[in-house]
């Protein structure tokens, strides 16, 4: 392999080599544009996924809602008649125990007339009995005399013992009567008492019935408030799923719409990759017929530390510092604990020690150049410049800044960096730097080959 040596070529050849390495850019930041909105139309659909599984959801949490507040609403519009039910009965039985209240205090009320009466007729009795005394006593007296006066009052005794005998009778009775009385007053004076403490009772019950009269009016009025606002919220309810069964094909149309313009980003990027392909062959073609851009002397660097590099694997391999199958070693074992995740081979230790007399070099030969790498077939980086080969912390988007070493890039770039078998590779590529951030750069690669076995390519990355 012969390093690229620009030789003398008409000025049209330049200018092609120019424009073709003008164009590359310009497909490449269309192609980033184009990674960025296919991405976008990923979390679009994703998004809308997510929003036809909420609409579903959603209908099937609306009907749920619908089916248990209809059953609420009979549940309540049924409690809501018991409770009139219950209003009816309580209001009934207040009416009646209001008429029980007043028949009880007429009955209290009688029992102290009956009283006074009774009160009355045993201050009569009283006198009668004083009476039938007076009578009694006047009767003896009578007797006396018709005694004395002979024969000539024997009709008046016989009169007197009449008198006597009557009232002696007319005493006993007001004495019955006297006991009757007391008796009848005791009776009706627990029959008064009773009445009260019963009035009492039933004017409490009153109050009582009252007081649930009105708590029970209370609970209608809210119950029948209450039924209202489910009757709203039923309506509620029916407006939801109308809304929603008119957004389920609207997401639906907008889902079909994304698919295909995200299908045509897709599309229209492969045709974008093709493109970039295109334009590479095309600074490749115009390189090797002499045509002379910025990028020539970088190509004549990086053949010229490939070349080398080849060289110092193949004396390696010969010296036994490494066998061949260590150094094509592809048995990629993880580093625990590396975010963004990082590989060792059996190969790892030998190209750190080999690697960077090559590498770190290119970094002075122009200011330009972020970094020179090699990598093998499969876009593995065993061995980075020392900038970027820090120990990883916590901090992720700081990794991917900084440890970039032991990590395989496998996208477009990487892959055909390190499979390209040209005398050189001139790509145009957005560098993920982490965090968000890219940074379009060019990627000038050389293939290199140990022992006629291609190993993999030399990576130059370089800003415009």
């Amino acid at each position: 392999m012969t390093a690229h040596t620009p030789v003398s070529v008409p000025p049209e050849m330049d200018k092609l080599a120019k424009t073709a390495s003008a164009l590359g850019f310009e497909i490449v930041d269309i192609g980033s544009f184009l990674d960025l909105l296919e991405g976008q139309a990923d979390q679009q659909r994703s998004a809308l996924l997510a929003l036809r599984a909420c609409a579903t959801d959603m209908t099937a949490a609306n009907a749920d809602a619908t089916a248990s507040l209809r059953a609420l609403t009979e549940r309540a519009i049924e409690a809501q008649q018991d409770i009139q039910t219950s209003v009816a009965l309580v209001r009934e039985v207040g009416e009646k125990t209001r008429g029980v209240a007043v028949w009880v205090k007429s009955i209290r009320d009688r029992t102290e007339s009956v009283g006074e009466t009774l009160r009355a007729v045993r201050t009569n009795n009283s006198q009668i009995a004083s009476i039938a005394a007076q009578v009694n006593t006047l009767a003896i007296n009578a007797k006396i005399e018709a005694a004395r006066a002979g024969d000539a009052g024997r009709g008046f005794a016989v009169v007197a013992d009449a008198i006597n005998a009557l009232s002696q009778k007319t005493g006993t009775a007001a004495k019955q009567i006297s006991e009757n009385i007391e008796g009848l007053t005791g009776w009706i004076g627990d029959l008064g008492r009773e009445a009260g403490t019963v009035a009492q009772d039933a004017e409490t019950v009153l109050e009582q019935s009252g007081h649930t009269d009105t708590a029970l009016s209370r609970m209608e009025t809210t119950m029948q408030a209450e039924r209202d606002h489910r009757l709203k919220f039923t309506q509620q309810t029916d407006r939801v799923k109308d809304a929603v069964d008119r957004l389920r094909p609207a997401v639906q149309d907008i889902e079909t719409t994304v698919e295909k313009t995200s299908s045509g980003i897709e599309s229209t990027n492969r045709r974008v990759e093709s493109l970039i392909d295109t334009s590479e062959q095309i600074v490749q073609m115009t390189a090797g017929l002499g045509g002379v851009t910025g990028d020539a002397r970088f190509i004549d660097f990086v053949q010229k530390t490939a070349l080398k590099i080849s060289a110092a694997l193949e004396q390696a391999v010969k010296d036994g510092r490494i066998n061949i199958g260590a150094l094509f070693d592809d048995d990629y074992r993880s580093i625990p604990g590396t975010n963004p995740v990082q590989v060792t081979t059996r190969a790892v230790n030998f190209l750190d020690e080999l690697l960077p007399d090559f590498q770190e070099p290119a970094l002075s030969f122009d200011n330009k150049i972020v970094f020179c790498a090699a990598v093998n077939l499969d876009g593995y980086l065993p061995t980075h410049n020392r900038k970027f080969s820090q120990p990883q912390t916590r901090d992720v988007v700081w990794n991917t800044a900084h440890s970039r070493n032991r990590r395989i890039f496998d996208d477009r770039v990487g892959l055909k960096a390190g499979r390209s078998t040209a005398p050189f590779l001139l790509q145009v590529y957005r560098r993920d730097m982490g965090g968000g951030e890219y940074k379009i750069m060019k990627d000038l690669s050389s293939p290199i080959y140990v022992g006629g076995r291609h190993w993999g390519g030399l990576r130059l990355a370089y800003s415009s």
